[in-house]
């Protein structure tokens, strides 16, 4: 089976159809898979970003695009080397390629002067901050939500080894764990079990943590490998500071990959920060874990920082012409 098709194809966690598919190239040349859902331009619907987190891909936001393409567009887009984007040949990964490409999706899917909530997950999240200071983020940034994510410090702090207090010894076991190059081969209840433990909270669904597995284990092994380093040698913390726009955060207490610290040390240094949330008993896959919490805050962020339109601005510009 390809790893294209290995997510859940039924229920809440399947991803929709898309209203558009489109591919968008980045300033080195990689190509982005990029999908276009909700009503089309011309209505005036908000627009929403989404971008996800190692591993994933436009599937992990399955729930929220469904729920927010009814009055938004929703604009979802595979990372580089993730989902439906070829891994670009250019290597080292680096976090201005994730800045390169989120500002690419911006300019292929938005007008001119057209603002959009950004969300990002792990990640995700981290494309934000590398983008902060870039002209078209600030551009289209109406206001930005942060999810379960990190600026620095990651492998140090991640708890995913059991048991072990924090130290030099469990540092390089994460390093070893998180930057494995061993294939995870197909969904297995033995998996699905790690992965559990790993990534999301005690309490999680079955349903929840099988559609977590099927999307984490699609990811090509050299492509996890090789985002491994950047999330290791991670040093955003000047990026989170240039985030000026509303930022809304969301954590899992019980999140083992980027502990809820990360959370309430990026919600103390925003300039301008639209308050943390975290979700007790929740681990890493806050976007799966609690879909109705995450869809509330980014539509709680629309509604709040997105003056409404009744055309988009190519229509208007088509009128006035």
């Amino acid at each position: 089976m390809s790893r294209l098709m290995r997510h859940v194809t039924t229920g809440p966690y399947a991803p929709p159809v898309a209203a558009r598919e489109l591919t968008v190239t980045s300033a080195d040349g990689a190509r982005l898979h990029v999908e276009v859902h909700g009503p089309s331009e011309d209505t005036g619907a908000p627009a929403v970003v989404l971008s996800h987190g190692w591993t994933c891909s436009t599937a992990f936001w399955a729930a929220q695009t469904r729920a927010l393409a009814t009055d938004h567009r929703v604009i979802v887009y595979d990372q580089r080397g993730h989902g439906r984007s070829p891994a670009a040949a250019q290597l080292p990964y680096t976090t201005d390629m994730l800045a390169d490409d989120l500002e690419a999706v911006l300019g292929a899917t938005l007008e001119p002067g057209e603002q959009a909530v950004l969300a990002g997950h792990s990640m995700g999240g981290m494309t934000m901050m590398a983008a902060a200071g870039r002209p078209k983020f600030q551009e289209h940034a109406a206001a930005v939500l942060l999810c379960s994510t990190g600026s620095s410090a990651l492998v140090a702090e991640a708890t995913v080894v059991p048991l072990m207090r924090a130290s030099t010894l469990r540092t390089r076991i994460t390093r070893a764990i998180l930057g494995s190059k061993a294939p995870l081969g197909p969904v297995t209840p033995i998996g699905k079990r790690v992965l559990k433990y790993a990534t999301m909270g005690p309490g999680s669904a079955p349903d929840k943590v099988e559609a977590c597995a099927r999307i984490v284990h699609a990811c090509p092994r050299k492509v996890r490998y090789g985002w491994s380093h950047v999330l290791e040698q991670l040093q955003l913390d000047a990026g989170v500071g240039q985030l000026t726009m509303p930022v809304a955060v969301v954590a899992g207490t019980a999140d083992r990959l980027t502990p809820v610290a990360h959370a309430r040390r990026i919600a103390a240094a925003l300039p301008n920060s639209a308050g943390l949330t975290e979700l007790a008993g929740l681990g890493h896959m806050t976007p799966v874990e609690a879909p109705e919490a995450i869809t509330a805050k980014i539509r709680e962020l629309s509604r709040s920082h997105i003056q409404p339109q009744s055309k988009s601005n190519s229509q208007k510009g088509a009128d006035a012409a």
